[in-house]
């Protein structure tokens, strides 16, 4: 199915819910930024409320609740899996997550994975937070321990480094290698074989136009995030003030 015709069938499905959230209080299953603006705009459209949580405060991964104006969300049905790996080498994001969604689960159904030092917070939709804890016992050549908490974690926030360059234009080639420390060729090829998103899409375009507040993600490289774009020097290069995340904690 190509990703109109996906993005299509899912903007009709938010807008249904958020009809019926003039009535009461209805939930989607998880959804990516771009997703949860979606959201936003269903329920505009239809004059009802919409809230989001992820399972703690900083979730980039959202279900929505769409519900009257006048009414506050119920709780919402989000459960937490504590993933320990005793005295082995810690698997990476992408491991987790290719284990979870190889139990035949869909994205829709899975929140963040959050990584901490010796273990990481997989959110989920809590009626299917016990069959994986009971199904997900392996992540690439990493044996786990998961279990499903009884109350949701406080996630301790990532540390970014935060960096300063200046650049030639804010095409995102030009950006995203000046933050990777990689060359224009390199970043051009990361961005065209589709390892590379801009505000959460996959970009193919060497040349989209990057903008403050913009995040750039590139898969084996973590995340950057454009926080201030400065005047031009005198020679006409643009200073940015950056902040480079490790490998991506959240997906």
């Amino acid at each position: 199915m190509s990703m109109e015709r996906t993005e299509d069938l899912l903007r009709r499905r938010l807008e249904e819910l958020a009809g019926r959230g003039a009535f009461q209080a209805c939930f989607s299953a998880f959804l990516s930024p771009p997703e949860a603006a979606m959201a936003q705009a269903a329920a505009g459209a239809q004059g009802v409320a919409v809230h989001f949580s992820g399972g703690y405060e900083e979730a980039e991964r959202c279900m929505a609740c769409f519900c009257p104006r006048d009414e506050q969300p119920p709780p919402y049905e989000i459960a937490a899996l504590e993933i320990a790996w005793p005295h082995q080498t810690a698997p990476t994001h992408r491991d987790l997550l290719g284990a979870a969604m190889g139990l035949g689960l869909k994205r829709a159904c899975l929140g963040d994975i959050v990584l901490e030092a010796d273990r990481a917070f997989l959110f989920a939709q809590a009626a299917i937070a016990q069959h994986i804890a009971e199904a997900l016992s392996t992540a690439g050549h990493t044996h786990l321990k998961v279990r499903v908490l009884d109350v949701l974690p406080q996630v301790t926030p990532p540390q970014g480094r935060e960096l300063r360059l200046t650049v030639s234009s804010l095409r995102l080639d030009a950006v995203a290698g000046g933050g990777y420390g990689l060359s224009r060729a390199t970043a051009q090829e990361l961005i065209r074989s589709g390892r590379v998103k801009l505000r959460h899409r996959v970009e193919l375009r060497p040349d989209a136009h990057v903008t403050a507040g913009d995040t750039i993600s590139a898969r084996g490289f973590g995340r950057l995030r454009v926080e201030e774009i400065l005047p031009p020097t005198k020679k006409g290069r643009l200073p940015l003030r950056l902040t480079r995340y490790g490998e991506s904690r959240k997906a």
